[in-house]
């Protein structure tokens, strides 16, 4: 799964999803959003909590993020879309789309999954710290 979004997915769905979902997630991605299905979620939440404790391995682009990115990032591995972000820190959603785009520029992502993984892989963020 970590090489997959390293190298650009920007979703996973199970392939026993219903026809629904699948289109539902079609629609995301094609909106430039990301898709993960909760059961995928969980075991990234659960493969990252089994990682030991210690100095996190620094993220390339990471300590380049501003105050404002670092607040807006944060929240974004906390699955809030743009418009609940922007609600979230009262701004208006240009604003945080301009704070994502820069969040993804900096760290050479493709996606907010990936900005998400970068997160998490920092130790910026981790499991429940919410």
């Amino acid at each position: 799964m970590h090489a997959a979004l390293r190298a650009g997915a920007s979703g996973f769905i199970l392939k026993d999803a219903p026809a629904e979902q699948l289109i539902d997630g079609i629609r995301i991605i094609a909106e430039g959003n990301a898709l993960l299905a909760p059961s995928v979620t969980q075991a990234l939440i659960d493969e990252i909590a089994r990682r030991p404790v210690g100095q996190p391995e620094a993220f390339p682009g990471i300590n380049e993020l501003t105050d404002r990115e670092l607040e807006v990032i944060k929240l974004m591995a906390r699955g809030l879309s743009n418009n609940e972000i922007a609600k979230e820190l009262f701004l208006g959603e240009a604003t945080i789309k301009t704070h994502v785009g820069r969040v993804l520029a900096k760290l050479g992502a493709r996606n907010r999954v990936q900005a998400v993984v970068a997160a998490y892989e920092s130790g910026l963020v981790t499991p429940g710290s919410q």
